[in-house]
């Protein structure tokens, strides 16, 4: 059984262990990560046995528009549906809202559709990053 919630605490050490499952460089910047995480505008945790096997975070102007920029699922959980729980979670909850976005990487992009995202039109992604995990 998995265990969603909006409501979790959670604890550097475990999140740096799901970052650093899934080659993130956020991983290298827990104290910045955890912060991050604790002030999204919401946080969905997805525990099996009490143990953090995945996330996703938002943030908000709390009416229009909602962002996703982190949804992991730790590797030896991969297959098991908890993605498609924790993405519904955050649709039920940012059901009303104009527009719902994120930046896929090209593996995800499959899962992503899948939930209901669409390619954005004729938008490119830009950012400027000091990660390597590009």
């Amino acid at each position: 059984m998995i265990d969603i919630s909006f409501e979790d605490t959670i604890e550097t050490p475990e999140v740096i262990e799901l970052y650093k499952a899934n080659d993130w460089a956020s991983a290298d910047r827990p104290a910045e990560l955890i912060k991050a995480l604790r002030n999204s505008h919401s946080l969905v945790t997805a525990r099996k046995n009490g143990k953090l096997v995945g996330l996703v975070n938002a943030i908000s102007d709390g009416y229009l528009v909602v962002y996703y920029p982190h949804m992991l699922i730790h590797p030896d959980y991969h297959g098991q549906g908890i993605g498609r729980l924790i993405m519904k979670a955050m649709f039920v909850r940012y059901e009303s809202f104009h527009q719902q976005m994120l930046t896929a990487v090209v593996d995800a992009v499959g899962f992503y559709e899948k939930v209901g995202f669409e390619r954005a039109g004729q938008t490119v992604p830009m950012w400027i990053y000091e990660g390597n995990d590009a």
